[in-house]
């Protein structure tokens, strides 16, 4: 399975889960420090609509990296914002681009970068998951996927933390699984939605 297949399931599970919440569930706290799930969908859609303009020559323009200002329907807002954003991946020849992404400073590869964009969005599926306390539904070969790209990412604590993209590397017990590796190399307790249940 080629990145942009497997950053399309992550997307569309992302979609599927933030559509289950109610009404009344936008304002939970969410993994993601100090945000509740309306600002965690908020910057969702913000990443999709920035890493589409990066797949089109434009990611440097802060302005596509900006949440979106109405967030009245988060659940439509964040949907057209996926569209968007695997609309552009599947275009030809994004994977041999070069995608700017201001937040990790600099220029990639469109494959590492749709890579990056792919292991962002198992764990913001997973993130609101948690939030809803309802399962996530993905295929092993993704997780284990998504775990091969989180392995990648630097654990230098200098760039961990607030203020970056992940945070700090969390301990990987004995005999962890895809997902919940994934979820503790990028500073996510797999424990978050068993713990603290959303009130």
């Amino acid at each position: 399975m080629n990145v942009v297949e497997l950053d399309r399931i992550a997307v569309y599970e992302a979609v599927r889960v933030v559509e289950l919440a109610q009404d009344g569930d936008w304002e939970r706290d969410s993994p993601c420090a100090g945000w509740t799930l309306r600002r965690l969908v908020a910057h969702m859609a913000a990443q999709h609509h920035g890493f589409a303009a990066a797949a089109r020559g434009a990611g440097g323009d802060p302005a596509y990296w900006a949440e979106p200002a109405d967030m009245g329907e988060p659940a439509k807002v964040h949907r057209a914002a996926a569209t968007s954003v695997l609309g552009a991946f599947a275009e030809p020849g994004a994977v041999e681009r070069e995608f700017t992404l201001p937040e990790l400073g600099g220029r990639f590869p469109g494959r590492l970068a749709i890579g990056f964009h792919f292991v962002d969005y198992v764990v913001h599926a997973w993130d609101v998951a948690a939030t809803l306390g309802v399962g996530l539904e993905l295929p092993e070969e993704v997780l284990t996927a998504a775990l091969a790209v989180a392995r990648r990412v630097p654990a230098d604590p200098a760039g961990r933390g607030p203020g970056f993209a992940f945070a700090a590397v969390l301990d990987v017990p004995p005999g962890a699984g895809p997902l919940e590796e994934t979820l503790l190399l990028l500073g996510r307790s797999p424990q978050w939605g068993v713990s603290e249940p959303p009130a």
